[in-house]
This record gives C-alpha cells, sequence and structure tokens, in this order.
C-alpha cells in the first residue's frame, strides 16, 4: 500500500471518531523515522484544542488504529497535534477560525494584501486594512498565512 493510499485510509478511520469529539481532521502525515514511522494526526476546532482534548481524543485514536490493519505490523509513534500559526488559510473553517488574526493572503493578480480578519464565512473573508473594511471571496484569496505578532497595536496604547 502507497504512502498516499494509507494516509487517505488513516483519515477515513480517524475522521468519525474526530467528529465524535467535535474535532475537524487537518492532515494526517506518516514519515519514516529509522526503524519506526511517525503518525502526526493534526486536530482543530472552532473552539481551539486543548491538552485534556488532545490527550482523550490520541487513546480513541491509539484503539481505533489498532484494532485496524492500516497501519501493517511495523512500529510507530502517533502524534496527535493541533495546527500551528504557520498552517496555511485555505478552507473558510481556517479563516472563521482566525478571526481577530492578522493575515497576509496572495491575490489572484501576484500580488498580495495584509489585513487583520473581522468576519468570514462560507462565502468569504472580510479584511481591515489600514482601517478600511475589504471583503474577498474564497476564491479570490490565495492561501492566507497568520502574521505573529509579538505586540499588537492595541497593546501599545494600554502600556502608555
Amino acid at each position: 500500500m502507497g504512502a498516499q493510499s494509507r494516509e487517505e485510509r488513516i483519515a477515513e478511520l480517524l475522521e468519525p471518531v474526530l467528529a465524535e469529539a467535535g474535532l475537524d481532521l487537518e492532515s494526517v502525515e506518516l514519515t519514516p523515522a529509522g526503524k519506526r514511522r511517525v503518525l502526526r494526526v493534526v486536530v482543530d476546532s472552532d473552539n481551539g484544542v486543548d491538552l485534556d482534548t488532545v490527550g482523550a481524543v490520541s487513546q480513541e485514536v491509539n484503539t481505533v488504529l489498532d484494532s485496524s490493519d492500516v497501519m501493517g505490523q511495523q512500529p510507530y509513534v502517533l502524534e496527535v497535534t493541533s495546527p500551528g500559526v504557520d498552517r496555511p488559510l485555505t478552507q473558510p473553517r481556517h479563516w472563521r477560525r482566525s478571526r481577530g488574526r492578522l493575515v497576509q493572503a496572495s491575490l489572484p493578480d501576484g500580488g498580495q494584501v495584509t489585513g487583520r480578519v473581522t468576519g468570514a464565512d462560507d462565502e468569504g473573508v472580510t479584511l481591515d486594512v489600514e482601517g478600511q473594511p475589504r471583503t474577498f471571496t474564497h476564491a479570490e484569496l490565495g492561501k492566507g498565512r497568520i502574521q505573529v505578532e509579538f505586540r499588537r497595536e492595541a497593546d501599545t496604547d494600554a502600556a502608555d
């Protein structure tokens, strides 16, 4: 079984378990690591993912994987995690979960736009770009990236 078809089969097995826990499966990645493999399962939800949820879901994921033959006989290490800030924003739910965050996205003409997400739904995204609201459909935006802010402007006003 090829790596891609194995990852797809793993995703099919895990999606119902994760959905029951209120989580979305963002990605499945199986990589070799010496004599073992590392299975990284990335999950997210509209309310974020805390360590207690990751721990509980890890046990359920492990049980489902052990009761199937999808991983074969070679040992593996299971990692269940949430997406990092460097995850590309590609789905409407990614944009919705980024409300309030500063993002940068590519535009079809090759340019880029940077703004704070003020609204997002299945139709599109509204960004505050230099104090002006700009609304884009998802088709008008390429992959977005959250911009790391060490100190937001609102935070500097509070310090004065």
